[in-house]
């Protein structure tokens, strides 16, 4: 049976209902096909692709051509999965930019909504996205667009004045009228807390069980990409070693003349192949 993809209404319902909804960030067509058949409620179209995509070392390096293009193909993967377009660094400084950007994820790859990154200091260009009507959510906490400020991939809202900034910024992103917003790397207590003072849902990423929903990679989760694990990440399968034995037993069979066999090759009536060695005896003799 067809799926039915989900609307801003029911995230936005889930908060009252209780209903945790599962987001998974994914890069390509294929990807976007395994996460709609198991059931996942949310694309993610995350900027994360600049380096398991693309070998990147962070997520700087994402430009909107980059994104766009990788939207595109998850929208084709993931028909009936509401996908969530992420805006790559210095994408949406300044309000006209943002705005010419989220259009284009919205026009051109068909996304359901867009996501900066920040809280209170870019409340102001959230509102202009939602008062432009469309759709956006916003990611605090470790916002991967700062790791040079914050001096690399580090936990955010350790001390009681940092967990507050977060709460501030949280508060911002829900008057700026988004509908939903991201923990990343926030102690779990921290998230709880936080993600009770709001009306709207949260979702988390190595924020713990208390937010309203949870986020992971997809590459990360099913062990495709390998470079490192973050300590929030579980592997839930290891597709790396699955898919290095099968190229491995490739390699094998080829240079031992196994592969291709009778069974994995064309063939050609017997007829036909008859009169094609007299075609090329004939051609041999001229």
């Amino acid at each position: 049976m067809e799926r039915k993809k989900r609307s801003i209404e029911e995230i936005r319902a889930s908060k009252r209902t209780g209903d945790k909804m599962v987001y998974t960030s994914v890069p390509d067509y294929t990807s976007a096909q395994w996460a709609e058949s198991a059931g996942v409620d949310v694309c993610v179209v995350g900027d994360s692709l600049a380096m398991i995509a693309h070998g990147h070392k962070n997520t700087i390096p994402a430009t909107m051509e980059m994104m766009v293009m990788h939207a595109q193909a998850v929208r084709r993967g993931a028909p009936n999965t509401f996908v969530l377009g992420c805006m790559p660094y210095q994408s949406y400084h300044i309000a006209e930019r943002a705005l010419a950007n989220a259009a284009r994820f919205m026009q051109e790859a068909d996304c359901d909504a867009v996501k900066p990154q920040g809280g209170k200091a870019q409340a102001h260009i959230l509102k202009t996205l939602v008062d432009a009507g469309i759709p956006t959510a916003s990611h605090i906490g470790l916002t991967p667009h700062s790791i040079a400020m914050f001096g690399g991939f580090r936990l955010q809202g350790k001390t009681a004045e940092g967990a507050m900034k977060i709460l501030e910024d949280a508060l911002a992103i829900q008057d700026a009228g988004c509908f939903m917003l991201e923990f990343e790397a926030v102690p779990a207590r921290i998230a709880r807390v936080i993600s009770q003072q709001l009306e709207i849902p949260t979702i988390g990423i190595g924020a713990g069980a208390g937010t309203d929903g949870q986020i992971l990679l997809s590459y990360d989760l099913l062990g495709v990409f390998t470079d490192f694990k973050p300590k929030f990440t579980k592997r839930y399968a290891n597709l790396t070693e699955v898919a290095v034995a099968g190229l491995s037993k490739y390699v094998e069979e080829v240079k031992a003349g196994v592969f291709p066999d009778e069974d994995h090759s064309y063939g050609v009536q017997e007829a036909e192949y008859e009169r094609f060695l007299g075609l090329v005896e004939k051609r041999k003799q001229l």
